[in-house]
């Protein structure tokens, strides 16, 4: 997949990337630039590259509709150009076989290497009751982070959305069992420019070797 220039540079991006509540509805993506940003996000970092994340990707008007009271009346959802519901995979250690078998068979990964690694990610996916929902959770926040700042280098503007019923959603759009809902990612085009939002001085998050 080809890329297009990014329009700044890194740390442009990421001080300039603030959530936008209101969003041009006149502006539209096609089909490959959507499936670009999610080419981008789907190479986000991943323990055992495992990949627990799927795009469930929201841009039909009458499913934007449906998501609206989902997301309390947002109007996010209604204006933006597509919502990417962010899902995280509570199995995901069922795609080791298929994660890895490619490099054994490229000679890049030896096979007892890969037996050791599907042994150590079965036994924690089956010994430790937090590991799947964590696991999903955590991986599928840093694919909706690559999201929203392949968002951002392409001219584009976004919004983390959190406030939804889960559960509505799930019922609503049919969502496997496999799958949480992590969380919402409006992107678009900002009708209204987004304000930054107060931080705490970086000398106030630190702690220096431990507390």
């Amino acid at each position: 997949m080809t890329y297009n220039t990014t329009q700044a540079d890194f740390f442009t991006i990421v001080r300039e990337r603030h959530s936008v509540k209101h969003f041009d509805e006149s502006h539209k993506l096609a089909e490959h630039e959507i499936m670009e940003l999610l080419e981008i996000a789907n190479n986000a970092p991943s323990s055992w590259n495992l990949q627990h994340w799927k795009f469930l990707t929201i841009t039909d008007q009458a499913a934007k509709d449906k998501l609206l009271p989902i997301a309390y009346g947002q109007n996010q959802v209604i204006q933006a150009t597509i919502v990417i519901a962010i899902l995280g995979d509570l199995e995901a250690n069922l795609n080791a076989e298929a994660v890895y078998r490619p490099a054994v068979q490229a000679g890049l990964l030896p096979e007892n290497i890969k037996s050791n690694l599907i042994t150590q990610i079965a036994n924690a996916y089956n010994n430790v009751p937090t590991i799947p929902r964590d696991e999903a959770i955590r991986n599928a926040s840093l694919a909706a982070m690559q999201l929203m700042l392949a968002a951002k280098a392409k001219g584009l503007d976004s919004c983390p959305m959190g406030g939804y019923d889960a559960d509505k959603f799930v019922e609503a759009f049919n969502v496997p069992s496999r799958y949480i809902p992590v969380m919402l990612v409006a992107i678009g085009k900002a009708a209204v420019s987004a304000h930054p939002s107060n931080r705490f001085p970086v000398e106030q998050t630190i702690i220096w070797n431990g507390f």
